[in-house]
């Protein structure tokens, strides 16, 4: 694919307004409050797994609404801690997969919280074990347009609800330091990051890989692409909802997240990404508030970025923090 978005030069300095509503914080602040009533303790299981090299659990946290969202904590063997930590988050249609699929960051010394996808699993992968309770009304195929037409029922008001209490979760731990929690994720998962970071205090790292979930008005008419698409098509059904469709997307939109994200941060884009166009995910890293940022340019990848090559990245520029 030849690139089709804004020249590199351009891209650099690519920081545009996006509509944000005026009760973003206090609708943020609410929903978090509102889901830490549920504030039970984290359920953790030891597995009997063939990885005599970490220590694995099976995690289940209170989520958006209380609830029960799972999640695999993998530490190096035998770690007292405290451990500095990595929430990471899963990409669009995955689920959490099997226990031991992702050793890395234990290898590397961390405490590392891999967080299910509520309703999500089924796509690709090893599959996902979380639910989703909660009706949405019309939508189309896939979860982007679940309950779109108001940001008290969209989908992702859950998930990333989900994902600040991932954090919370994460800090209670006895293993962990409570101070010195990453978060991550590659796609969808960057996205979510970057929303973690952004309605979460004191992370002290976020590292969104080609990240999801971005300027979602030029997404949308950019790129022919899933799951971009899925409002697409939704909005071709239900003419003239756009207006109301771009007023809910905005309460989600990692731009405004960024905007909120004080933590240094290392960002990932593929300037041949068709379905996280380079464009949207400089929109976010421009605006993202930490002084201290960088991101890692893969010129002549698509969506899959830089894979393995961004994984050491990621653990050097933790490193380097310490």
């Amino acid at each position: 694919m030849p690139r089709f978005d804004l020249s590199p030069a351009d891209l650099e300095t690519y920081a545009p307004q996006v509509i944000e509503p005026g009760d973003f914080d206090a609708f943020w602040a609410d929903t978090i409050a509102e889901s830490r009533r549920w504030d039970a303790a984290p359920e953790l299981v030891r597995l009997n797994t063939p990885y005599r090299l970490v220590d694995i659990f099976d995690v289940t946290f209170s989520g958006f609404g209380g609830d029960p969202v799972k999640a695999w904590l993998t530490l190096p063997a035998g770690a007292e801690g405290p451990l500095p930590a990595v929430v990471e988050f899963q990409g669009y249609g995955g689920g959490r997969g099997l226990a031991g699929e992702r050793l890395g960051w234990a290898a590397a010394g961390y405490a590392h919280l891999f967080m299910d996808t509520r309703g999500q699993g089924s796509m690709w992968g090893s599959g996902g074990d979380t639910l989703d309770p909660h009706g949405t009304g019309p939508s189309s195929s896939g979860f982007m347009t679940r309950g779109i037409e108001n940001p008290e029922t969209y989908y992702y008001r859950r998930v990333f609800t989900d994902a600040v209490r991932a954090v919370d979760a994460m800090r209670s731990l006895p293993q962990v330091d409570a101070d010195r929690v990453a978060v991550c994720g590659a796609s969808q998962g960057g996205g979510i990051a970057i929303a973690a970071a952004g309605l979460s205090d004191g992370i002290v790292a976020v590292m969104p890989d080609v990240p999801f979930l971005c300027h979602f008005e030029r997404a949308v008419g950019l790129t022919d692409a899933d799951p971009y698409q899925e409002v697409v098509r939704y909005l071709a059904v239900h003419r003239g909802r756009d207006e109301r469709v771009f007023e809910t997307l905005s309460y989600f939109d990692g731009v405004n997240m960024a905007k909120r994200a004080d933590s240094p941060a290392l960002y990932s884009v593929a300037l041949m990404d068709t379905i996280c166009p380079p464009s949207t995910v400089y929109a976010a890293f421009n605006r993202h508030a930490a002084a201290s940022k960088q991101i890692e340019v893969y010129t002549h990848n698509g969506h899959e970025g830089g894979q393995a090559y961004q994984f050491a990245k990621q653990a050097r520029f933790l490193q380097a923090l310490a």
